[in-house]
């Protein structure tokens, strides 16, 4: 089978396609210097485009991790993130506190969706 790889630079693909199933790369705000709000709707929605792209929905998330800088911003992270998440379409999840690659990070998703 094909692999496909959109948005590519030379240490990561943004977006792989393979076998029907979609994998993106660790989303991270826009913009950074905004609060656990600002960088998580960020988030959420650079995954809605790269699903877009790929040509899949959030509807067909089979599994997220999250990484959270600090515990604290989890209640907050997960009331938008139910949010935005159609209801019935829960995926398997992990969600973790973790030391950021860029201490203004404060949240990082990945993905994988099915086609």
């Amino acid at each position: 089978m094909e692999i496909i790889r959109k948005r590519t630079s030379e240490k990561v693909s943004r977006i792989v396609i393979h076998n029907d199933t979609v994998y993106l790369c660790g989303q991270v705000a826009l913009d950074v210097n905004e609060d656990i709000v600002g960088q998580t709707k960020s988030v959420l929605a650079r995954i809605d485009d790269h699903l877009e792209e790929a040509g899949t929905d959030k509807s067909k998330i089979l599994c997220a991790l999250i990484h959270i800088k600090d515990n604290k911003d989890v209640a907050v992270f997960n009331d938008l993130w139910n949010a935005w998440l159609p209801e019935g379409c829960a995926p398997a999840r992990t969600c973790v506190q973790s030391v950021m690659a860029r201490d203004v990070v404060l949240v990082e998703v990945t993905v994988t969706a099915s086609l």
